[in-house]
């Protein structure tokens, strides 16, 4: 994405954005880096996250690709304007195992009205980092609707 689609300060806007989300913050997820038109969060491996087995729950990927994805949209919308999923498909690749956990969201096809994201989630230990998930989201752009605002 270049510079000359950037309407105000994107940035800041998911920051703000991002500090309202009580699903994140239950999550203990943190907001690490945000590009036009891609966005990171990371979170740390903590024991209520996780399934029977102890691994990572895929709700928690889902919700973490999901809100990486969003806000990659947020960052190619104008300011006015908020995002909202309309439909999403996640694989799960590998267990979450690690200390650490990497989502990164990246826009695949930016428009108007409908916007595409790819999302990547990733376990962080010792190693290299191992892939866990993928996710492919449609979001649709919401502009001039009550309750809904950036």
């Amino acid at each position: 994405m270049d510079e000359e689609t950037d309407s105000g300060d994107f940035r800041e806007r998911i920051r703000l954005s991002f500090e309202r989300q009580g699903a994140m913050r239950t999550l203990g997820a943190e907001l690490t880096r945000i590009n036009q038109g891609a966005v990171e969060i990371e979170l740390p491996f903590d024991t209520k996250l996780t399934q029977q087995h102890g691994i990572l729950h895929a709700g928690v990927i889902s919700a973490a690709l999901d809100t990486a994805c969003s806000y990659a949209a947020y960052s190619v919308i104008e300011p006015e304007a908020s995002i909202l999923t309309i439909e999403f498909k996640v694989n799960l690749m590998s267990p979450g195992r690690g200390e650490r956990f990497l989502f990164r969201g990246e826009i695949t096809k930016p428009g108007s009205t409908i916007i595409v994201a790819d999302g990547r989630g990733y376990a962080m230990g010792d190693g290299p980092a191992k892939l866990i998930a993928s996710m492919t989201s449609t979001m649709m752009v919401i502009r001039g609707r009550e309750g809904i605002s950036g």
